[in-house]
């Protein structure tokens, strides 16, 4: 059998293996870009003001940046909830602290970081590729749209914040954590320290 084996990526076609090369030197920089996530983000921004600036400057496709923006919430809502749900799973794995005797146990997400920040530039990037095409600019009262998602975002926003309270989680850390250590005298004289 003279197909059969570890021989079998000789059987792409030369398209297939140029698309597979693409793909994989796409990837390479993708995966240079994770430590980086200021500058990550400093793109995104760009990506949405261009897109802000297309979408305005042309007067249409707000059902477009409507979709999106339904989007952008549910991508937030995975950035913000944990992986494990308390209300929902028991599990025996990692779980939020319920009292301050519990041990501590980081916030896991359930969209990291990198995740939402590509997802959501990937998004950018498909709505601006869409306003190009005259076929997705149905015509709406924008207003009406703008104000249903600013309800949608308020409701599903005090509802994640009412879920962090109840279950004592906060999805952000601002740097390292500093411990002030011990403040009593008796360690400042010099003495021996006794095992």
């Amino acid at each position: 059998m003279e197909g059969s084996g570890g021989d079998s990526g000789s059987m792409a076609t030369p398209v297939q293996k140029k698309v597979h090369e693409a793909w994989r030197v796409y990837q390479y920089y993708l995966d240079k870009t994770t430590p980086h996530s200021t500058n990550r983000w400093i793109g995104t921004l760009v990506v949405f003001l261009i897109y802000c600036l297309r979408v305005y400057s042309i007067h249409g496709f707000y059902i477009i940046s409507y979709g999106l923006g339904i989007y952008l919430l549910n991508l937030l809502i995975g950035f913000l909830s944990p992986l494990v749900d308390p209300e929902l799973e028991v599990s025996d794995g990692a779980t939020l602290p319920t009292r301050g005797s519990d041990e501590f146990k980081p916030f896991i997400r359930r969209l990291p970081e990198f995740k939402f920040w590509y997802s959501m530039t990937k998004a950018f990037c498909i709505a601006f590729l869409m306003t190009f095409f005259s076929v997705f600019d149905v015509p709406v009262f924008w207003p009406i749209l703008l104000c249903y998602w600013v309800v949608l975002f308020v409701l599903t926003m005090r509802r994640q914040i009412a879920h962090m309270i109840k279950h004592k989680y906060i999805p952000f850390s601002i740097g390292k954590q500093k411990y002030s250590g011990r403040k009593s005298s008796a360690n400042s004289g010099g003495g021996s320290r006794a095992d």
